[in-house]
């Protein structure tokens, strides 16, 4: 047979012709019909036989030049149409009982009928009687869905319901018994589950594409003979791709303003034309991509509607048509399609390359083509720094800030993960050789959190971005420590000895370094005296909040007013031997006064969000009343004011208000206590300036050796400190706040502000850790199963693991200890954690 017979006839397939349309058409006569391969009509063809669809042109008189048989009905198109027939000769009823149904009229109501399934559709009739007429029919198909009976809906209504989703129609349905709402929704979806999997003509052509690859005669005649395959100027009518029917609020996004799938594909086609003639392309990229963030199943129809828009485009080489190849980068670097529409858009990439070499969308396809080899599914939409580097091609310049003033700038791509990062760090810093592990931390003033290696860079900037616009705080990647495993090793002249320094100093600025005041005033000093060098009158001394645990204050002024004034006395000297005590000021003053400071700002910043979700909502209130006051003058409005005033019988006189002077005694309690506060804080600036000015003649390298000196002696040194709740009992009980402190060898207890362990367990006793559940911890060792409950499970595991890892090398052992999951199963191997540390162990 000719050539041109053979392609006549793979086109004869997806029988496509040219089908005339009106802009203003309704959404129920859709541009093609979504058909099974399987299904037959009555005369015995397939549904492509009888059904010829394309993409939608419109010519000049709003028509176009072919003419094509009209869609047909949902009811005649799919099965065999049913006149009024006797139920009981009906051979696949399936289920058939009375539900109440939601009819829509002048006002929404429910009506009885009587419903019937069988293996084609969901019919309900006047009556079960035989003769009964049937009311309407639901075709059943692999994209209807069905919602379960939910006890919400229960409650409000005191009826179960579930609503089953067809093509062009919707049955919201009700019964009062659960068992029957179930059993009909089992039936629906089962029904359902057994129909064959429903394919668009596109999907038919990406198949035809697929298997005529290697004949270019071929290809080219199914693109010439099909215009959904093409660039189109007019707009889309139904998706590319098959969708599930109904809405998206049980399945995807509620509140986010989504329609269904199908609709929302059609409005992403729309704005990717808007992209030809926008005159800024950042906002459109962003709003396409968000949606396939938020909405998954539109990825493949995205990138099968860009590969329609850059297949003979009349004009390929303008900046409008570039556009498109810019959108297809972006999806690239931030979405990977499917199995089948990946295969189908890299021939695209092949086939742009072959048609136009040495051109701008050589480029573009050449630069997408890597990019898919690397792409994982982002977490966040790209920042619009971002877009706008993927839309030249280019790299990002990310800034990594390191202990210290110093920091690095680097050039990412929208690939580059956390662990790669560190590795660049590290070798620019000149610590590849160093004994202990380096990480990437997101952090600001008082919050960090370490970055998972496989974390993309360009997430966590975004992130950051988005988060520094919500909280006017500035906030950061910074390169630091993560496992201290040989301290003594540093060398006094490397970069790691400041980075110990001043992870040390932070720990101490965070109340984390249990000492004695004399001891913090030290530290202060020596602090002065490593960063700024001799005492100077003229030098700009940094605040006290960077030199000294400023919560330390507040508490020993709120110890100061409970106690009589025998009992305070002034700070004395720390002897050698007691240069960690445990006593008040240590143990009860950090622990308690410290976390009732957090609680009191945690509670605090609750009371704010609420108070402004309240005036939000009240002032929305008072804007509507004021809208309908439109046209009244100033008298009239005095005058009504005072009328509703003049209503309460007190009207006129003066009103002393109790809880204005408790609130005033608590604004003066609270000014007391600052000015006290102050002068404290003085007399500790007083007495740290003192010190330092002892300290004249020690040069930078002394004053940080000096510090860690006093550091060291604390056992804990070099492990990193954790807030949890440990719970005395299995069952929950006694809980007490403590300090889990994470080393190279053991894992510590400690009471909040308190030198000495409770306990401490080495690695070796340790049978098994790991997450409980959402929020809790378990450590298992000496036959004992110790609980804590704590919001970072994911770093402390995730250091425990780095540890483990570091102390098997180390050891050169095959295995270690049993490290649980979520579901407390354990496994052999700590080299393969949930969370791995974003560095090479």
């Amino acid at each position: 047979m000719p050539l041109q017979g053979v392609c006549w006839l793979l086109c004869c397939r997806q029988g496509f012709s040219l089908l005339g349309r009106d802009y203003g058409e309704k959404e129920e006569e859709e541009s093609f019909e979504l058909r099974n391969k399987d299904d037959l009509t009555p005369n015995g063809q397939s549904p492509s036989e009888v059904i010829h669809v394309s993409q939608p042109t419109r010519t000049a008189n709003g028509t176009n030049g072919v003419a094509v048989s009209d869609a047909a009905d949902e009811m005649k198109s799919l099965i065999l149409e049913k006149n009024k027939m006797a139920l009981e000769e009906e051979p696949e009823i399936l289920v058939k009982g009375w539900l109440l149904r939601e009819v829509r009229s002048n006002w929404i109501k429910q009506r009885r009928f009587w419903f019937v399934l069988n293996q084609d559709s969901l019919d309900y009739y006047s009556g079960p009687e035989k003769g009964a007429r049937r009311l309407g029919t639901l075709v059943l198909t692999s994209l209807c869905s069905v919602i379960w009976p939910d006890k919400q809906t229960f409650k409000e209504t005191g009826y179960w319901s579930i609503t089953v989703y067809g093509r062009k129609h919707c049955y919201r349905l009700y019964t009062k018994h659960f068992n029957e709402a179930v059993h009909w929704a089992c039936a629906i979806q089962k029904i359902i589950d057994t129909k064959a999997p429903v394919e668009t003509p596109t999907q038919l052509l990406i198949q035809d594409i697929e298997e005529n690859k290697f004949n270019p005669e071929v290809v080219e005649h199914i693109y010439q003979h099909n215009p959904i395959l093409k660039y189109t100027h007019g707009p889309l009518y139904a998706p590319l791709l098959p969708f599930p029917y109904g809405s998206l609020e049980h399945t995807y996004h509620h509140g986010k303003g989504y329609g269904s799938l199908c609709e929302e594909a059609v409005k992403l086609f729309n704005g990717l034309q808007q992209l030809e003639s926008a005159h800024d392309a950042v906002p459109i990229i962003q709003g396409v991509l968000q949606t396939c963030l938020d909405l998954r199943p539109l990825r493949d129809e995205v990138y099968c509607q860009l590969v329609k828009q850059t297949s003979h485009t009349p004009a390929p080489y303008t900046a409008a048509h570039l556009r498109y190849w810019q959108l297809l980068t972006c999806m690239s670097c931030t979405f990977l399609p499917g199995a089948a529409v990946l295969k189908y858009l890299r021939f695209h990439l092949k086939r742009i390359q072959n048609q136009n070499p040495e051109s701008e969308m050589d480029n573009y396809a050449s630069f997408i083509s890597e990019a898919l080899e690397k792409t994982k599914c982002r977490e966040c939409v790209p920042s619009w720094e971002e877009i706008q580097m993927l839309m030249s091609r280019q790299e990002m310049l990310c800034t990594v800030h390191y202990p210290g003033p110093g920091c690095c700038q680097l050039y990412i791509s929208s690939h580059t993960t956390a662990n790669e990062v560190v590795l660049r760090m590290q070798q620019r810093l000149g610590l590849k050789d160093s004994k202990n592990t380096f990480a990437l931390y997101e952090q600001n003033a008082l919050w960090e959190q370490p970055v998972s290696s496989g974390a993309l860079i360009a997430d966590i900037l975004t992130s950051i971005s988005g988060k520094e616009c919500e909280s006017k705080g500035q906030r950061k990647l910074c390169f630091k420590l993560y496992c201290l495993l040989d301290a003594d090793s540093i060398s006094v002249d490397s970069i790691e000895y400041l980075f110990l320094f001043e992870q040390c100093h932070e720990m101490v600025i965070r109340g984390q370094l249990p000492a004695c005041e004399e001891d913090l005033q030290t530290l202060a000093a020596l602090r002065l005296q490593a960063i700024m060098g001799d005492f100077s009158t003229h030098a700009p001394c940094p605040p006290l909040d960077q030199l000294f645990p400023s919560h330390m204050l507040e508490a020993r002024v709120l110890v100061a007013q409970a106690l009589p004034p025998c009992q305070v006395a002034a700070p004395t000297g720390c002897p050698a031997a007691q240069r960690f005590p445990t006593g008040l000021l240590a143990g009860a003053l950090w622990s308690h006064a410290a976390a009732g400071h957090k609680q009191k700002v945690e509670k605090d910043l609750r009371l704010r969000s609420r108070v402004k979700e309240e005036a939000a909502a009240v002032m929305g209130a008072i804007l509507e009343r004021w809208r309908d006051l439109a046209g009244s003058n100033c008298r009239d409005s005095m005058a009504a004011y005072l009328a509703i005033a003049r209503q309460w019988s007190g009207f006129g006189c003066t009103l002393w208000s109790h809880a204005a002077a408790v609130h005033k005694q608590k604004v003066e309690k609270d000014l007391r206590l600052r000015s006290r506060v102050k002068e404290e804080a003085a007399a500790v600036m007083g007495a740290i300036l003192e010190r330092w000015r002892d300290l004249a003649g020690s040069n930078c390298r002394d004053s940080m050796a000096a510090y860690l000196a006093i550091a060291r002696q604390w056992s804990g040194f070099g492990c990193t400190l954790y807030e949890v709740d440990f719970y005395i009992s299995s069952t929950g009980s006694f809980s007490q706040k403590l300090w889990l402190g994470v080393a190279a060898g053991s894992v510590s207890l400690y009471r909040q502000g308190e030198a000495e362990a409770l306990e401490s367990f080495p690695y070796g006793q340790i049978c098994s850790y790991g997450v409980s559940d959402s929020n809790t911890f378990k450590i298992s060792a000496g036959g004992r199963d110790m609980l804590f409950e704590t919001n970072k499970l994911s770093e402390i595991t995730q250091l425990m693991n780095a540890y483990f890892n570091a102390t098997r090398l180390q050891r050169g052992k095959g295995d270690g200890v049993k490290i649980h999951d979520g579901t407390l199963v354990g496994f052999r191997h700590p080299s393969a954690p949930a969370l791995l540390p974003s560095h090479p162990v």
